[in-house]
């Protein structure tokens, strides 16, 4: 029975095994271990690096190498599942080196146009926050923003254009219209580059009425000073 039992578990052990979308390789979590210590290599030493005025930055690894693989894997190769390690690791970075300690805002996702949500099936910004709230405990509202204006991709712009692609992309979701938050926002994404996103997300929070404390990023292009 012993020995049933035992090959019985071996069997469900690698019926429930995955690959890595990294390497590979079987792997019962999102990333097998090899990968989750080369990606944990890329934490910053100083995710306050960005925090400050007009958009507080709070990032937690370096944009290259396998982060920027893990990034591309989520977004590109249908692979949500990264998300959610992603966003752990996020969440215990904020609760280690909150800038605000005592503040509770509420989390809000950057947004897809629904045309590129519908294509891609799901919002990573929205599953690395949710995961991220898990983490913290912070209350999660996925519609605080809506993207109105369907934009190009970012990648390759300069920072002009880039500016001028996000003009008035965002609008205030319906939740908050109705009812704005007597608290800070905090936004999520998954990428920090040259802030383009970020500006044109506060400003139309900021036009409502509504504080931004700030945003946390998984991964910045920004080097440590």
């Amino acid at each position: 029975m012993h020995t049933w039992t035992k090959n019985l578990t071996g069997l469900l052990n690698l019926f429930l095994q995955s690959h890595c979308p990294l390497c590979q390789r079987a792997t019962s979590q999102e990333f097998c271990q090899n990968c989750t210590r080369q990606l944990q290599k890329c934490q910053r030493k100083d995710s306050l690096l960005l925090w400050q005025e007009p958009i507080p930055v709070f990032a937690w690894g370096e944009y290259g190498g396998p982060v920027k693989r893990a990034i591309a894997a989520m977004k590109y190769e249908n692979q949500p599942q990264i998300a959610r390690p992603l966003g752990q690791w996020l969440g215990e970075a904020w609760l280690l080196n909150s800038p605000k300690p005592d503040s509770q805002p509420v989390v809000v996702p950057i947004p897809l146009h629904a045309s590129k949500q519908q294509q891609r099936q799901y919002n990573q910004a929205a599953l690395i926050a949710q995961s991220f709230c898990e983490i913290t405990g912070l209350k999660l509202k996925l519609n605080g923003l809506v993207r109105v204006r369907e934009t190009e991709a970012q990648f390759g712009l300069s920072g002009s254009k880039r500016e001028k692609n996000l003009a008035k992309a965002f609008a205030v979701g319906q939740v908050f219209r109705h009812s704005p938050p007597n608290v800070p926002v905090l936004l999520v994404d998954d990428i920090y580059t040259t802030g383009a996103t970020a500006r044109s997300a506060v400003q139309t929070l900021r036009q409502h009425g509504i504080v931004v404390l700030g945003l946390v990023a998984v991964a910045t292009t920004v080097k440590d000073g």
